[in-house]
């Protein structure tokens, strides 16, 4: 499925994506405070492609003008999010290129993700977290309409392995 907004284009990751997200994604800004490691060469993109972001509900965050990957935007039902939800909500999980802050890209991203979930899949619920000093997904979120709901302290999180502190927002039907 690809889904589009006024300035990108929402579509499945392809294998030829794996140079962009690369370009991107070995910046130290970006995954970490997101919670993922940095990508180490475009080989490791490939494969965090083809067996991460290459899922049904993930998508490329592309602009429309060259419909090349800066960003991974993706929704995670039920139980393939890590917030132990039932199965007619989602979390909202997002990154974009840091060459792209501060546009409003993400929260243009969020907004039509949000009508596909509540709207196309009928969803309830929608969930976000953002991990403390990660300031500007907690400002896309509120942007968007979650609201906080709770955080959760002393998390050991795998893919980094380290101990955070989440905070978990809500949007409600």
């Amino acid at each position: 499925m690809v889904l589009e907004t006024k300035r990108l284009t929402l579509r499945p990751f392809q294998d030829s994506d794996a140079e962009s997200i690369y370009e991107y994604a070995k910046d130290p800004r970006v995954g970490p405070i997101a919670g993922w490691p940095v990508h180490t060469s475009v080989e490791n993109s490939l494969e965090i492609i083809r067996n991460v972001l290459a899922v049904p509900e993930t998508y490329a965050v592309c602009l429309k003008d060259d419909n090349k990957a800066i960003g991974s935007i993706g929704l995670m039902i039920g139980e393939k999010s890590n917030l132990n939800i039932p199965d007619n909500e989602g979390e909202i999980g997002y990154w974009i290129g840091v060459p792209f802050w501060g546009q409003g890209l993400i929260p243009e991203a969020v907004n039509e993700l949000i009508r596909h979930a509540l709207d196309d899949l009928k969803l309830v619920n929608l969930w976000c977290g953002y991990f403390d000093g990660n300031e500007k997904s907690k400002r896309c979120q509120e942007k968007c309409g979650f609201k906080y709901h709770h955080t959760n302290t002393d998390i050991h999180w795998e893919l980094m392995d380290d101990i955070r502190t989440e905070h978990v927002t809500l949007l409600e039907r």
